[in-house]
């Protein structure tokens, strides 16, 4: 992984509280040329430390009115990505991760109603071929959203 200066951690803290933010605004508080922080954050890109920017929509807005988390215990952790594939088919799903602790994976999932719920659980999880059990926890709400903190002055 590439190594950051404090000028790319800075860009990073603008850009990540602001992704639509203009080149120029950043490169006045980051005292850089516009073409400066055009060419960082053409770098960062490239490197993989920007991943990708995009709009956040709240699937409450669009009918979706419950998050969910499931733990997926396996037969066996190598089945892992063979699982993936699975789940990649299941739009519901909006992450998935490979853990230690009791569940093979965990999933986070929205869906419109606990009867989109159930089905999703037990007419299409619980059949993926290794998947051994679930269980489900539903978020009540949601207190913190924040992505990654950036930190101009930490040392590496």
């Amino acid at each position: 992984m590439e190594k950051l200066d404090n000028l790319d951690k800075k860009i990073l803290s603008i850009l990540s509280k602001n992704a639509r933010i203009a080149f120029k605004d950043v490169a006045e508080a980051c005292d850089v040329s516009r073409a400066a922080v055009h060419q960082r954050v053409e770098r960062l890109k490239e490197s993989g430390v920007i991943t990708g920017s995009s709009f956040s929509v709240n699937p409450k807005s669009v009918g979706y009115s419950t998050c969910t988390y499931v733990g997926i215990r396996l037969e066996r952790g190598s089945m892992y990505r063979d699982v993936v594939k699975k789940l990649e088919g299941i739009p519901e799903i909006v992450e998935c991760h490979f853990t230690t602790g009791p569940y093979t994976m965990l999933v986070k999932l929205y869906v419109r109603d606990n009867e989109q719920l159930m089905q999703l659980l037990n007419g299409t999880l619980q059949s993926i071929e290794g998947v051994v059990s679930t269980e489900t926890l539903i978020s009540l709400d949601q207190s913190i959203k924040r992505d990654f903190p950036i930190h101009e002055d930490e040392e590496e």
